[in-house]
């Protein structure tokens, strides 16, 4: 069979051809670091890649959640430390109010003090976090939830929690709302505190005055102490929901690691098998580009 010049021509320029572009895709792999820089490169591992890039999008978005439920959850658990400091400092209060000994203006005195720790439990029942929004109100974040009466304070809020997705399979409430901290189960705090001020600043006279502010104190010294148990249940709630995110941010940083080595290994060049590549590549280019010049220098008319 005999070949043409043109055929030989041809055949040698596309081969060389086709060596000069897999060594221009060596290069720049090498030079970006990305084995795949189109999905014509390999479909499947294009495909793949974009599947891992997606799932770690989703997950990086799950970790920003938890930050913002863990800025939430830290606003309330500080203001609840703050309540549970003020109650039990009532309580402190209230160990001498029932000494016999007192007078009544003492009372006064004492029921001046608790009127104070009344006015302040109001104030941190209408708490604000750093956007301005009432931590206790429920989705009346808008409006302070708590408005002081004579008998205490009435709840003006709503009993919806604000839920966040922090995980692919958990929704968390980020929120607790007022009545269930402060008014929880029949037990108003505020009307508690109101009692105690009205009963110590009513005159003890006689036998009858005597017992029925004793009667009253007993009463009122036990619901303080219900509303400072509940608020400490409220607490560890949010500290275990708290220790849930940071078990989550460590479940969440492992896959992030593991979805950035699988999407390394689906498109990130291997260096040492790409330079390997390239310097056998170069070399059955310049045995190919030698090998053509010597074939088209062949001619008869060299032997005549």
């Amino acid at each position: 069979m005999r070949i043409s010049t043109n055929t030989i021509y041809q055949s040698g320029i596309s081969k060389i051809s086709a060596l000069q572009s897999e060594q221009a895709k060596l290069q720049q792999q090498i030079s970006t670091g990305k084995r795949i820089s189109s999905p014509s490169d390999d479909p499947i591992a294009a495909a793949r890649a974009l599947e891992l890039a997606h799932a770690q999008g989703i997950n990086s978005k799950f970790a920003d959640t938890r930050k913002t439920a863990q800025t939430k959850l830290n606003t309330t658990e500080s203001n609840l430390a703050s309540v549970t400091s003020l109650l039990v400092a009532t309580q402190s209060t209230l160990v001498g109010a029932g000494n016999g000994v007192l007078s009544n203006t003492e009372r006064a005195s004492i029921a001046s003090e608790l009127n104070g720790s009344l006015q302040a439990l109001v104030g941190l029942a209408n708490e604000q976090d750093a956007s301005g929004n009432f931590i206790y109100a429920g989705f009346q974040t808008g409006t302070a939830p708590f408005v002081a009466t004579a008998s205490g304070a009435t709840y003006t809020g709503d009993s919806n929690q604000q839920l966040l997705q922090v995980d692919s399979q958990r929704q968390m409430a980020m929120n607790v709302t007022g009545d269930n901290v402060f008014q929880a189960n029949g037990n108003d705090t505020f009307k508690t505190l109101s009692d105690l001020v009205t009963l110590l600043n009513t005159p003890i006279t006689n036998t009858a005055t005597q017992a029925a502010f004793s009667a009253g104190l007993a009463t009122a010294i036990s619901s303080l102490q219900g509303s400072v148990d509940n608020v400490i249940n409220v607490r560890a709630a949010t500290g275990s929901k708290l220790n849930e995110l940071d078990a989550l941010d460590t479940s969440g940083s492992a896959r992030d690691l593991q979805y950035s080595k699988s999407l390394s290994d689906v498109q990130d060049t291997d260096y040492a098998s790409a330079l390997s590549d390239l310097s056998k590549n170069q070399t059955i280019m310049d045995a190919a580009q030698k090998s053509f010049v010597e074939i088209t220098s062949l001619s008869l008319f060299k032997f005549m």
